[in-house]
């Protein structure tokens, strides 16, 4: 497979940044780590420390863990979160969706990606990766292309906090258009 990543001027070099990226299946582990911005961190779901090695891999390595079961936990976790953002100066890289989307396309993002960011008091950047449902085979030598984009960043004020559900359905619109165009191109690749 040939993964193309396509980052434009503004995020070369932004500093800090609230990462949202679009979640397909278990294969993002392969794909999605190929646009990765040194200096950052990936929030993930906290059973992920019960897979054998990996679990244990990805905590030590400094990502965090979210207990989504538990709101009050949850919000505690995005605040130790925002405050990594500020005083380490790293970036965090979340799959807003809250699960793998399977096929279904871009599920609704949910909002503690853009609280994180209004806390910290940093843009989103939104990445977006062309569709991977159905097209890797393993057992085929070509599996096509993945194309993961990263779009301009986005400014969340602190006014925009009433407004989350607002300003998350937008990201979401802004994300689905994208992932559209790109998996009609890396079809077209496949195809040729």
């Amino acid at each position: 497979m040939t993964i193309e990543v396509r980052m434009p001027e503004s995020v070369k070099n932004i500093g800090p940044v609230v990462y949202v990226a679009n979640h397909q299946n278990s294969y993002d582990l392969f794909t999605m780590s190929n646009a990765v911005q040194p200096g950052t961190v990936s929030v993930g779901k906290k059973s992920l420390k019960w897979i054998p090695f990996f679990g244990q891999m990805y905590w030590l390595t400094g990502n965090i863990l979210i207990d989504r079961n538990n709101t009050n936990k949850a919000m505690s976790t995005i605040a130790i979160t925002a405050e990594k953002i500020k005083s380490k100066g790293l970036s965090i890289w979340l799959f807003p969706e809250g699960t793998r989307s399977r096929g279904r396309g871009l599920l609704p993002l949910k909002t503690g990606a853009f609280r994180t960011a209004i806390q910290s008091q940093v843009p989103i950047v939104p990445i977006c990766g062309s569709n991977q449902h159905g097209t890797i085979k393993l057992n085929r030598w070509n599996n096509g292309k993945i194309i993961i984009e990263f779009l301009d960043p986005i400014y969340i004020s602190e006014e925009s906090r009433d407004s989350l559900r607002h300003t998350a359905n937008a990201v979401h619109s802004l994300m689905n258009e994208k992932i559209k165009e790109l998996s009609e191109e890396a079809k077209a690749f496949q195809d040729n």
